[in-house]
């Protein structure tokens, strides 16, 4: 079988093209369509393939075997072998590929330059961008420079080449990376900013990039893994984000530009309510302390309405700071029965004991050492009355 024509290497903005079927092959399970030439982009590199329309049928998955065949997957009957068909390729796709992976090249450009960092592997995926890099770390204001750098490279409207040199100009290349195959080698040079050896498509200038922008890094099998977007995806999250900004401004009654501002007041806010909230507790703890240390019972036991558990924690360590008391607590909320155990010095209660007897027979969970120990209950496992039973017993 002769190799399909790949037009798009001629021409990435083709997206109406005319083909002979030449052959049915399967892809896996699914059946496929091979063309004798094709302006389908299959999926390799890295890059996605492309979507659109061959033949009237929608064109769900395009891929390269190990042979070098082209499969198109399309919905519906396939086309009869020796059939004229018509294919139009997902504009919109098709170029948010193109900004995505002429950006990647860049981005991988610049991370060399500025951080020495070489691309040793990326994604373009449908959601995600990324780039490995083979450091253990990079600095932020490297990254940062390595943006601006990309894109005063797209404000330059840098041409772009792609080319099949012969094996003389191959090696007078400066290539950023080596070939990956030993024959029939296509170059891709932005201006001269980036030489490198790629199958993919990509924008005729660099203005039709737009913009990179980085948007994640992190660490990755022990490398760094940036994770970045260009064109319009970058153009897209950047409105998304600029969008969300404006209804945080309008919840906070301020421009989007006074959004920290007023974050952080709403912080200080929150902490002083949190701790004017503590000291509430604290106090009315200190109080209902008070009233069931005034009981003189050895083993306090107590189910308090509306605590949570650190209420308990404050009720318990008040409660045992006499020595030879024991604190049995309990708290209903809305998802089951709190329950802690706690022994002042001199006590030889088993808390841990008692939370894990406690809790097997209610089909609760919960454990914890001698000294204190905590659990939770089904909702309803217990009330006020049985609580206290249970103390006493």
């Amino acid at each position: 079988m002769a190799e399909t024509v790949k037009l798009y290497h001629a021409d990435p903005l083709l997206h109406d093209f005319a083909a002979t079927v030449v052959a049915h092959g399967r892809l896996g399970d699914a059946p496929s369509v091979v063309l004798d030439q094709t302006a389908f982009y299959p999926e390799s590199g890295g890059q996605m393939a492309d979507r659109g329309v061959l033949a009237g049928a929608a064109v769900r998955d395009v891929q390269v075997d190990d042979d070098g065949v082209i499969h198109h997957v399309v919905e519906g009957p396939l086309p009869d072998v020796g059939a004229s068909v018509a294919g139009t390729i997902d504009r919109a796709r098709r170029r948010v590929h193109m900004a995505l992976h002429t950006g990647q090249h860049m981005l991988s450009r610049a991370l060399v330059d500025v951080a020495r960092a070489e691309t040793v592997s990326a994604r373009l995926g449908e959601t995600a961008c990324t780039i490995d890099v083979d450091l253990a770390k990079i600095e932020e204001r490297d990254l940062a420079r390595a943006e601006e750098l990309v894109n005063s490279v797209i404000d330059d409207d840098a041409p772009i080449r792609a080319f099949f040199p012969d094996p003389a100009e191959l090696a007078a290349l400066p290539l950023r990376r080596q070939p990956k195959v030993a024959s029939n080698i296509r170059v891709v040079a932005i201006g001269d900013f980036d030489v490198s050896p790629c199958g993919g498509t990509h924008c005729l200038r660099t203005a039709q990039v737009g913009f990179v922008r980085l948007t994640g890094v992190e660490r990755y099998k022990g490398k760094i893994r940036v994770t970045f977007a260009s064109g319009r995806r970058a153009r897209d999250e950047l409105g998304a984000q600029a969008q969300l900004l404006v209804g945080l401004g309008r919840e906070l009654t301020c421009g989007p530009a006074e959004v920290p501002t007023a974050l952080a007041k709403l912080r200080r806010d929150l902490q002083e309510t949190r701790e004017a909230l503590g000291a509430a507790r604290a106090r009315l703890m200190d109080r209902l302390a008070d009233a069931l240390l005034a009981e003189g019972a050895p083993v306090v036991t107590a189910l308090v309405e509306d605590a949570d558990a650190e209420a308990l924690r404050i009720l318990a360590k008040r409660i045992t700071g006499e020595p030879g008391r024991v604190a049995l607590l309990a708290a209903a909320g809305p998802e089951g029965i709190l329950i802690l155990a706690a022994r002042g010095a001199g006590s030889t209660f088993d808390c841990g004991a008692f939370i894990k007897r406690t809790a097997a027979a209610h089909g609760g969970r919960g454990g914890g050492r001698p000294e204190i120990a905590e659990g939770r209950l089904p909702a309803g496992a217990v009330d006020a009355e049985s609580w206290r039973r249970l103390g006493q017993s």
